[in-house]
């Protein structure tokens, strides 16, 4: 099943789940791409739609196929947040996951018109429309290991990156397994397993209380981390704009500042993904940027594809995402463009990217040397 199409059985399936109090199953073998829980036996259980692991002979001969209990499917919810220690599946993407904390966001939505705001934007260079934000939920995630090999063609597993050291301006790392997701793309699930997910900071960020909702409650580890942290890893703002039944979501991030041959450099990576609305299979060809620095200089950016990739959105992989860093020689700028799509039938047509701006954090005393456990 598609991903597009996961809210669509959900609400079907997950009724008849949880009415009859009905478990989730995982066959032992990971999961294809952007796979989300199907119906089997007439729709009477929900399962994760992976392929089974086979159980080889001394010979190497298929033996059969197993599927192991994971847990039990829950409502997702209409409103509240969810807890840390929640489990859950990705409705668009596939993979299993657990949140670790919340993040209000600003949503700045150009295909919706609210009138509830907190702040309005109006990026200078695209267009004149003033788009109004509300809030909006996103959390903070640990991706399970073992999906990540099977996710990795449609969204980064290695996303979330951070500035290293002051020896070296442009070095990056990444904390494998660590995610953004939207409230509503939470397909949430309990599990009477101890350890449900496979992360390398699982059980240094959570343990087992089974006196509590969800069971999977924060230690004092995660609590420092987020609070050392905070200022590098804040999503506050969210933007949106669809295109010819093309959304695209642009998340960005400050990063902090390194000193370079004399001058200061600030640092932002942007998360952008990708969601084909409509049934007709397209593929990304070419992007095009306008990179706009409070210094004054207005910069333009051409090239194929995105990070080394000409992704094909289809109804059955309707989604990509990725991340990518733009470092300026000002504290603030703003980005736009378009990305350019191919039909099947060879015609080309352009998507917007939605303006955002890059802004600094004022009150930085110093620059992060890394993050801080």
């Amino acid at each position: 099943m598609s991903g597009g199409a996961a809210r669509r059985y959900l609400a079907a399936a997950l009724g008849r789940c949880r009415a009859r109090g009905l478990p989730l199953w995982e066959p032992l073998w990971e999961p294809p791409p952007a796979r989300v829980p199907r119906a089997l036996s007439g729709g009477s259980v929900a399962t994760l739609s992976l392929l089974p692991r086979r159980h080889l002979s001394s010979r190497n001969r298929l033996e059969g196929k197993v599927l192991e209990t994971v847990g039990v499917f829950e409502a997702p919810k209409q409103h509240g947040k969810y807890e840390t220690g929640q489990l859950f599946l990705h409705s668009v993407f596939g993979y299993r996951g657990i949140v670790l904390f919340p993040w209000q966001a600003r949503l700045y939505d150009r295909d919706v018109a609210s009138p509830v705001t907190e702040k309005s934007e109006n990026v200078a260079g695209h267009g004149s429309k003033e788009v109004k934000g509300k809030t909006h939920t996103y959390y903070q995630v640990l991706i399970d290991a073992r999906d990540c090999p099977h996710i990795s063609q449609r969204s980064q597993t290695e996303a979330v990156t951070f500035l290293a050291n002051h020896d070296d301006s442009r070095a990056l790392y990444a904390i494998p397994g660590l995610d953004y997701v939207s409230h509503e793309d939470i397909l949430p699930y309990s599990s009477t397993d101890q350890v449900p997910i496979q992360h390398e900071l699982f059980e240094r960020f959570l343990m087992y209380d089974q006196t509590k909702v969800p069971p999977f409650v924060a230690r004092d580890t995660l609590c420092a981390w987020q609070e050392k942290n905070h200022p590098w890893l804040e999503l506050s703002d969210v933007h949106r704009e669809t295109t010819e039944n093309i959304r695209v979501t642009v998340i960005p991030f400050y990063m902090g500042m390194r000193e370079a041959q004399n001058s200061h450099v600030y640092w932002w990576r942007y998360c952008i993904r990708l969601e084909n609305l409509d049934s007709e299979v397209v593929q990304l060809r070419e992007r095009h940027w306008r990179i706009f620095s409070l210094s004054g200089t207005l910069e333009t950016v051409r090239g194929r594809g995105v990070v080394g990739r000409e992704p094909v959105l289809s109804k059955e992989q309707p989604a990509f995402q990725y991340s990518s860093h733009v470092s300026l020689q000002a504290s603030s700028g703003h980005m736009w463009g378009t990305f350019r799509f191919e039909r099947p039938d060879g015609s080309h047509f352009d998507v917007r990217i939605p303006p955002f701006s890059l802004e600094s954090n004022k009150d930085e005393k110093t620059p992060p040397s890394g993050l801080h456990w």
